[in-house]
């Protein structure tokens, strides 16, 4: 009897409280991980039979980390260009040290990001479950600047070194910048000396913005079972968008220190990738301890990515701009594991707390996410090898 009863203690209907089903297959009477009654004492909570057929919801909070897919590129230095040849003698002579300003690998360390995933299902009298969830990590910005201060101050006797240019060419007239921007512009000069928003500016910052959500519709089917563990099958479509923005802000100031919408450049890269698919896969769930289980979700899939990549720059006000836009197509592949550490405190309620990981092989990124040349801009994009989003989550679901 005492055997009996742990045997039924053992199974659980577990469900999926993220992009793996979980469930409970249905055993002849006095065999199978039943969960715990809701009997002793009675729970005010209205939640199903174990065992029994009906739809179940879950929620969860997640907080991931992602690969931040960008490369290095140097965005600004230090030092002006003499535009006309009006200080040198030779137009487009560089007047300033030429260090190195501002970098994208200045946007620092990766972070862990939260989120959320839902789900909602329904299981049938054999154990076999169908469901949908959708599971979203917040926006995860990164960010960087440079200004008119140089590190400790130093800068050359002609404090060139105060200003900040990059190498932005190709661009119309509404980029002139100030007509006035240095010393070097004596008052009542017809035509900068310093001529473009992007050479001689005062400020210049970047960010750059990670999204990323996923959304499954499948099933998971029995497929071996002991009073002990289980082995199920897993299977149905998978949709990933992996959501990617670089900004780049440029600031340039008269010789007065006033500045204006027109004085400014904006630029954005944004590469969007949809990924649609079909996965398969399998788990196992095993007994651990009374009312714990320890479960491990393999699943692999073959997506069709469809990527979006859109650059623009615009002025300060909205007065003009240039975009380039590329639509592209890729194969790639995926591959997911999720371990779980299963608790059933009551009849219908289950809580779990895991591992997951997601990889993807395949995809792009913006391995120079800045293109120059304002007539023909051309960012540089490349494929990412191996791309991988992984941490903990959190979460509890009921069987109704």
């Amino acid at each position: 009897m005492r055997q009996r009863y742990i045997g039924r203690a053992l199974l659980a209907a577990a469900a999926v409280l993220g992009g793996a089903v979980t469930g409970r297959a249905q055993a002849p009477a006095n065999i199978g991980f039943d969960a715990p009654l809701n009997s002793d004492p009675t729970n005010p909570i209205p939640t199903g039979r174990a065992g029994a057929a009906g739809f179940y919801t879950s929620a969860e909070f997640v907080i991931l980390t992602q690969t931040r897919t960008l490369g290095e590129q140097t965005v600004a230095f230090r030092g002006l260009v003499d535009s006309t040849g009006s200080i040198t003698g030779v137009p487009g002579t560089y007047i300033g040290s030429g260090r190195e300003a501002l970098n994208t690998r200045e946007l620092g360390r990766t972070t862990y990001t939260p989120g959320f995933r839902a789900e909602l299902g329904y299981r049938f009298e054999d154990g076999t479950q169908v469901y949908a969830n959708y599971m979203q990590l917040f926006e995860t910005s990164y960010s960087a600047g440079a200004s008119l201060v140089p590190p400790f101050f130093r800068s050359r006797a002609d404090l060139a070194d105060t200003f900040l240019t990059s190498g932005v060419f190709n661009f119309t007239p509404q980029y002139a910048g100030p007509q006035v921007k240095t010393a070097f512009d004596p008052p009542g000069s017809q035509a900068s000396n310093t001529y473009g928003i992007w050479n001689g500016s005062t400020v210049q910052d970047i960010k750059f913005t990670q999204r990323f959500q996923q959304f499954e519709l499948g099933g998971r089917v029995p497929l071996f079972q002991t009073d002990y563990s289980r082995v199920y099958g897993l299977a149905g479509g998978r949709f990933d968008w992996f959501f990617e923005r670089f900004t780049w802000r440029t600031v340039a100031y008269d010789a007065s220190g006033n500045t204006g919408p027109q004085f400014r450049a904006n630029y954005t890269n944004t590469l969007s990738q949809r990924l649609y698919g079909p996965f398969a896969g399998f788990g196992h769930e095993v007994f651990v301890a009374n009312q714990f289980s320890l479960s491990l979700d393999l699943t692999g899939a073959l997506l069709l990515g469809i990527v979006k990549e859109r650059a623009k720059y615009e002025l300060g006000d909205e007065s003009t701009q240039a975009k380039r836009g590329v639509n592209e197509y890729s194969v790639v592949p995926n591959a997911n594991a999720a371990l779980n550490l299963w608790w059933y405190p009551i009849e219908g309620v289950q809580v779990r707390i895991g591992y997951q990981a997601m990889s993807f092989f395949n995809t792009k990124n913006m391995l120079d996410p800045i293109g120059f040349n304002y007539g023909a801009i051309d960012p540089v994009y490349e494929t990412q090898v191996f791309r991988l989003i992984h941490g903990i989550n959190v979460g509890v679901g009921l069987f109704f």
